[in-house]
């Protein structure tokens, strides 16, 4: 069978089965629908978790750029899995003790404001909207190539699955179709990587190979810099970035991670506190599993990468290399007309331009893996990037229902007046994620990484001062969102669409790249909202004694609902 008939019948296969559980799963109530009912196993919670964590960026873009960059791409590897720590131990067992469903939920209430519940609502829906277009551009990217279809086209089919079944299951029909999705992704980035492993370095498990030796008795990594030397790219085994940038990115990555609405959700969907200290360890595990693999993908692609095309007469070029260049990602543009492929590092001679966010898609065709394999990576990309905009799109509808509708406009809404609004903002939210799909600003993984930025800057202090500071009043805490979230606005509008004057990289403050200035927004935020708080009157003596019992959580067993 070809590729495209593999693609097909994997990709149909896994899309039956996101539909069934959807149907099988519909939510009845708006407790199903924004928290599957609050009864889901720590196991299957983890898992759930996982698929939701490893988004298009970390499945499909977070090799790639390590491919890319080399050394520098780690930044990425260590602020995303410590923020998931960071997120495990200091967050989440106090705001599921709380017995919140949203974070502006929690806000609002613990800020005793509308004002600063509808801040809240505001950086969220900015937030998730930052993330959600990198997933979307995502599910582009894999349609375009596998189903032969226009990256636009690949967008709207994935637009029209997402809104089928976040709409019709809500929270519960998302847990298990997440759980089946982690299943799938994790089964598509092993599977090509141990047969890499194998074919490379003769060894089946990747973490091995990545140290391992090539056929021809040199280490891989000094295999790959020596290609790197001679066609005079960066050393892939040193970092390019100051060490203040890569403190700053990977401590934006960190604290954006814990800020991060949609994964601080699937902390309520389990019965008690200790369940959710449970799924976090389960979480941290099954993500593990990819984020240890991914340097070593990283390096297997872009080592076969290398020796497949340069140098190569572009009149025979491998079949792979042509399908690729049909979706436009990857050009070919013949400088001097001798028919012969420069891959260099000089940017003048260079003739050949790669899209990062085809390294792990593409790598099972460099190597020439039978077909099956081929389709599988696809089925993983989409199931990635579709788990996490599910995720997403219902923190975006349930922002607009239950933080908007029901707690401020119209208190006396029904059950089922509330699950209807829940609904339009999923259809709302899938039409603006599709819009910013099909004209993404960069590519997945640095569109992500803003998003973390912007959570750093605004919810992360709110948040922290919330659960361990009794004397933060409502004045602080909404200036220091406001504060963060406009400055990392302004700083990404500035250096990365060169709106204000632009800037180039000399112009950096403190040396410091949009993808790392989170944690500089994040500092100000903290000091403001501290400053502030100090001037203006105590919180009100219930809201103290509410702090008080988040944090000596009496008979820790059952969460308490005020």
């Amino acid at each position: 069978m070809t590729v495209q008939t593999w693609t097909f019948v994997i990709v149909g296969l896994t899309f039956a089965l996101y539909i069934l559980i959807a149907i099988w799963a519909k939510a009845a109530s708006t407790k199903d629908f924004y928290v599957a009912g609050g009864g889901v196993s720590p196991l299957a919670n983890g898992m759930a978790t996982a698929a939701d964590w490893m988004s298009a960026a970390s499945f499909i873009s977070m090799a790639g750029l390590i491919s890319f960059m080399g050394y520098d791409g780690a930044v990425y590897l260590m602020g995303w899995t410590g923020g998931y720590v960071l997120l495990a131990l200091l967050l989440a067992p106090y705001l599921r003790k709380f017995g919140k469903f949203t974070v502006p939920d929690f806000i609002g209430d613990r800020y005793y404001s509308n004002i600063a519940r509808t801040v809240a609502v505001i950086c969220a829906i900015i937030v998730s909207f930052t993330y959600v277009a990198g997933q979307m551009r995502g599910v582009g990217v894999v349609f375009a190539r596998f189903l032969e279809v226009p990256v636009e086209t690949g967008v709207y089919i994935g637009m029209i699955m997402v809104l089928f079944y976040a709409t019709l299951g809500g929270m519960k029909g998302i847990t298990y179709t997440q759980v089946a999705q982690y299943c799938i992704l994790i089964f598509a980035f092993m599977v090509p990587a141990f047969f890499i492993s194998f074919q490379l370095t003769g060894n089946m498990l990747p973490q091995l190979g990545f140290g391992g030796k090539v056929a021809d008795g040199t280490y891989l990594l000094d295999k790959l810099d020596g290609l790197h030397r001679e066609l005079g790219f960066a050393a892939y085994t040193e970092g390019s970035k100051s060490m203040i940038d890569v403190f700053a990115i990977t401590l934006a990555l960190m604290v954006g991670t814990a800020g991060l609405p949609h994964v601080i959700v699937r902390f309520f969907t389990v019965k008690k506190v200790s369940d959710a200290r449970k799924s976090a360890g389960w979480a941290l595990l099954f993500i593990a599993i990819l984020y240890t693999t991914a340097p070593a993908i990283a390096t297997f692609a872009r080592t076969n990468l290398i020796q497949t095309v340069s140098e190569q007469p572009y009149a025979s070029v491998p079949e792979w290399f042509s399908n690729w260049e049909e979706t436009g990602l990857i050009v070919f543009e013949d400088k001097n007309d001798d028919g012969v492929i420069q891959y260099v590092g000089n940017q003048e001679k260079n003739e050949l331009t790669i899209d990062r966010d085809i390294m792990v898609l593409a790598n099972p065709e460099i190597a020439n893996l039978p077909g099956w394999i081929i389709a599988l990576v696809a089925a993983g990309g989409l199931a990635a990037a579709l788990s996490t905009a599910a995720g997403l799109l219902l923190v975006i509808s349930a922002s607009i229902s239950h933080d908007l509708i029901k707690k401020q406009i119209k208190p006396d809404i029904s059950e089922k007046g509330e699950l209807l609004w829940a609904r339009i903002g999923s259809v709302l939210a899938v039409v603006v994620a599709g819009y910013f799909g099909i004209n993404p600003p960069g590519f997945v993984a640095a569109v992500v990484a803003l998003a973390f930025g912007l959570a750093a800057a605004s919810f992360f202090p709110a948040i922290i001062l919330g659960i361990f500071d009794k004397r933060m009043n409502k004045e602080g805490a909404v200036a220091g969102m406001v504060v963060g979230i406009l400055l990392m606005l302004f700083y990404m509008m500035k250096f990365k669409l060169g709106l204000f004057g632009g800037g180039t990289k000399e112009e950096w403050w403190f040396g410091i790249s949009p993808e790392g200035f989170g944690s500089i927004a994040m500092l100000i935020n903290f000091i403001i909202s501290f400053g502030i708080s100090r001037f203006y009157p105590a919180p009100p003596e219930d809201v103290q004694e509410m702090v008080e019992s988040i944090r000596y959580p009496r008979g820790a067993g059952a969460a308490t609902h005020h």
